[in-house]
């Protein structure tokens, strides 16, 4: 059937050489990592780890608000749970056990991005392995994913400059220019969120001007997020009670495994360093290395701040918006708060600045290949970068971002995420199988055994996320096939030919 077609690697490669819409190659092992970890990175580090400590309440309205599995393994009895066990001091186990599960993607994503150094990740993968179809569920899904996690991220760097700005200079924004106008489906008064749409505009323009210049600017901003959490790390140590690790483990093993469903969205961003690989300046051996490279460091980061923080405050004190911050208030660190807050505000910098580029280079691959309109593979003719489809991509998330409270929308980019983790999967069994002798710069271990455990790993991730979130997910699907019959299939480059 047409809509199964696949595009032979030899094929993509080909296409990336056109001198019209060729991107220049500048970028190293360690920009690709510090890519990763401005992406993996963000605030969470200093909130989710005392969510995750503590434990979640939990709050099911309705069917649709309880997470599958939990509808499974409870039936309607889920609605009426009132409380999910956190990990303790032994969320560090929930970080090292997360790291070792993103692994088994991140070695796939590394395999595949070592043989078909094109931009697009998941969604070049797909097109190769299972078809066109295939690829435009992916590309359509990822844009969603970049997209929402962006319009969520803006919104909560502006509520967080704005707090700075109050408790730094004694002045905000007015209210009217700093909250979006429509929250949880009610106006709220204001008239736009004027700084979530500012950010947006900076870092695309920075993006437009050039990936070497983008890559100096993360460079920059990963250096301090890394500086602020080592000030942390080792400023808060010497405050560390032992006690406060008494019992490691309240809740045993399951309440490790609670903490990890938790966390495992942390280390959400390692396959954006994939999107790079047509600006890689040698892809076979860097992009494998970058990714591998990300989620080693990122681990040991989350795990040193997660030992920490339970050493100076007992576990159960810190379910609460800013767990980092209130245990360095009651310690009296406050300039070591002040270094938490800096890095708070740089990571959500960076992590928009990595993931604003990937949804560019998402829709230039797709455009490439005919999936959307020729405008968005137009590469600016002296920057070397798909400037209008990095402008496009920075209004479609900023002014969303300034009008609506996007937070609900979260779990889209988780489902998002993990389904494009099963599809890489699933493309590395399948070339394993088709084309058993092409060429790779990296081969992950044990066969097709560790793609197989990642790509369960997967499924009971996505189970455990709500209904509501699956019904949103198919909703985009379906809106996202009435493109792709209609225009994607007649003008793709392989029903042209």
């Amino acid at each position: 059937m047409s809509i199964f077609r696949t595009k032979s690697i030899d094929a993509l490669i080909a296409a990336s050489e056109d001198p019209e819409k060729k991107l220049r190659r500048t970028l190293g092992p360690w920009s690709l990592t510090a890519f990763g970890i401005g992406a993996v990175i963000g605030s969470g580090i200093f909130i989710l780890t005392g969510t995750a400590a503590a434990g979640e309440t939990l709050n099911y309205k309705s069917i649709l608000h309880a997470p599958v599995l939990d509808l499974i393994m409870h039936g309607t009895q889920a609605l009426s749970m009132t409380g999910r066990q956190g990990a303790g001091p032994a969320i560090t186990l929930s970080f090292l056990l997360t790291a070792i599960a993103c692994s088994f993607a991140a070695l796939c994503y590394a395999e595949l991005a070592s043989m078909i150094p094109i931009a697009g990740s998941a969604y070049t993968y797909a097109y190769a392995t299972l078809g066109e179809i295939v690829a435009w569920i992916i590309g359509w899904d990822l844009i969603l994913e970049y997209a929402v996690s962006n319009m969520a991220v803006a919104v909560g760097f502006s509520a967080y400059l704005n707090d700075v700005l109050d408790n730094v200079f004694g002045w905000h924004i007015p209210a009217k220019f700093a909250n979006p106008p429509i929250a949880e489906g009610q106006l709220t008064g204001a008239w736009f969120n004027i700084s979530a749409l500012l950010v947006l505009m900076i870092l695309t323009w920075i993006l437009v001007k050039g990936v070497k210049e983008s890559a100096s600017t993360n460079n920059a901003m990963v250096a301090i997020k890394i500086a602020a959490i080592l000030i942390f790390v080792f400023g808060a140590a010497k405050a560390v009670d032992t006690s406060n690790w008494k019992p490691f483990a309240p809740h045993g093993f399951p309440g490790i495994l609670t903490g990890a469903a938790i966390v495992f969205f942390t280390y959400i961003g390692f396959d954006s360093v994939s999107t790079a690989a047509e600006e890689c300046k040698r892809p076979q051996r860097d992009l494998p290395l970058g990714i591998i490279l990300t989620l080693v460091i990122c681990a040991i980061l989350y795990i040193s701040v997660a030992l920490v923080l339970t050493g100076i405050a007992r576990y159960d004190t810190l379910n609460n918006a800013a767990p980092v911050a209130n245990a360095l208030k009651v310690l009296g660190y406050n300039g070591i708060r002040q270094w938490v807050s800096i890095g708070a505000l740089v990571g959500m910098l960076s992590s928009l600045l990595v993931f604003q580029y990937g949804q560019a280079r998402i829709w230039f691959a797709m455009s490439r290949d005919g999936l959307l309109p020729k405008m968005f593979s137009k590469v600016h003719p002296v920057h070397k970068t798909p400037h209008i489809s990095t402008w496009i991509a920075g209004l479609v998330v900023g002014i969303p971002a300034g009008i609506w409270d996007i937070g609900t929308f979260a779990d889209l980019a988780n489902i998002g995420t993990l389904f494009a983790f099963i599809i890489v999967s699933v493309g590395v069994i399948v070339l394993r199988r088709t084309q058993p002798d092409r060429p790779r710069g990296f081969r992950v271990p044990g066969g097709g055994f560790l793609p197989i455990i990642s790509i369960l790993f997967c499924l009971v991730l996505m189970m455990a996320l709500p209904l509501e979130t699956w019904v949103r997910f198919f909703v985009w699907l379906l809106i996202g096939f009435g493109i792709y019959f209609p225009f994607g299939r007649k003008h793709s480059a392989l029903a042209r030919q």
